[in-house]
């Protein structure tokens, strides 16, 4: 989410035209945008598991800010300054890494759940390894991604909207960002995962993008943080 309460409610909005069983987020709830408080109370109150990101934990304080530069440093200050004590005590009990229903689920990689991103084939083979389940879900890179393992062999790549795929065998997905994609597609990205038909569906769902860039404006926030969603980059 990164703390983008507009792409969030529209996600909100296009999954509860037909509700899923579950809710799952891959972390980084906060950093980067405008409104933290109010994505940790939606999230906290719709999501049926959620996981911490690195931004997550530096902003309650597990990470030293020092771990981060430029932008990301400034953001997650600002959000640490105004974050209330129930987004908190929300952001404190996430952890990077989990599971459900023998599904694996990291914020990063299965080697490194807080810092990794799954952007390379290398990267992508051994979260697969080491996975104690065939699927995989990562989030961080912030590109949507399907790639499937098969004969000791990685098929797949980038995700765009309308992708569906098979996840019989060994699969990892990146359902992509809903507050800050990077992969060219300003859109916000979601996955739905049908478990007994085997598949997985990418997303991607218009916002108002001008909602956004005006309150981390208005918030003092840096302005390359708010340029950057008008592209996906």
């Amino acid at each position: 989410m990164h703390s983008n309460l507009a792409a969030l409610e529209a996600v909100l909005s296009a999954i509860d035209a037909a509700p899923p069983d579950e809710i799952w987020c891959l972390g980084d709830v906060v950093g980067y945008g405008p409104r933290p408080n109010e994505c940790c109370e939606i999230v906290e109150s719709r999501a049926d598991i959620c996981l911490g990101g690195n931004h997550d934990l530096a902003v309650r304080g597990t990470i030293d800010l020092a771990e981060f530069r430029g932008d990301a440093a400034v953001a997650a200050r600002w959000t640490r300054d105004i974050l209330t004590e129930p987004a908190r005590a929300f952001l404190d009990r996430l952890e990077p890494e989990g599971e459900r229903d023998e599904v694996a689920l990291y914020h990063g990689s299965a080697r490194d759940p807080v810092w990794e991103y799954v952007l390379s084939d290398e990267a992508a083979a051994a979260t697969l390894a080491v996975s104690p389940f065939p699927l995989v879900l990562v989030g961080h890179s912030h590109v949507a991604l399907e790639v499937e393992w098969r004969d000791d062999m990685l098929t797949g790549g980038l995700a765009p909207d309308g992708t569906r795929v098979g996840v019989r065998d060994r699969v990892l997905l990146n359902p992509g960002s809903v507050g800050q994609p990077r992969d060219g597609e300003w859109r916000a990205a979601y996955l739905l995962l049908d478990r007994e038909a085997e598949t997985a569906t990418f997303h991607r769902v218009e916002y108002d993008v001008e909602r956004t860039q005006a309150e981390m404006r208005a918030a003092g926030l840096p302005e390359a943080l708010a340029a950057r969603l008008t592209h996906g980059e």
